[in-house]
């Protein structure tokens, strides 16, 4: 399922910096930058799980954020881009 993930973290401090850049390593990990803190991901549940908890361990839950949205399998009729589109669509054949 195509999963949605956008995150809100405090970078008033060093540590809230570190929490910032190691929340963008994770989602890269798992699918793709399409905004400064939004990330497409093709996950399978068990995926999703792992990958809110490592967010989850990483944030400061008491001024940080995090939101996921869920647009199952169905999501190419529910997402339209105007504008500039980043790198590849998230579920496009890679060859290495």
């Amino acid at each position: 399922m195509l999963v949605l993930i956008t995150y809100d973290v405090n970078t008033e401090t060093a540590a809230g910096k570190a929490r910032l850049r190691k929340v963008a390593k994770q989602c890269v990990n798992y699918g793709r930058r399409v905004q400064n803190s939004v990330f497409e991901c093709i996950l399978d549940n068990a995926q999703c799980v792992i990958l809110k908890s490592i967010l989850s361990d990483i944030i400061d839950e008491e001024i940080d954020s995090l939101r996921f949205y869920y647009l199952e399998d169905k999501y190419k009729t529910k997402v339209e881009s105007i504008g500039v589109e980043q790198g590849k669509a998230v579920d496009d054949v890679l060859i290495l």
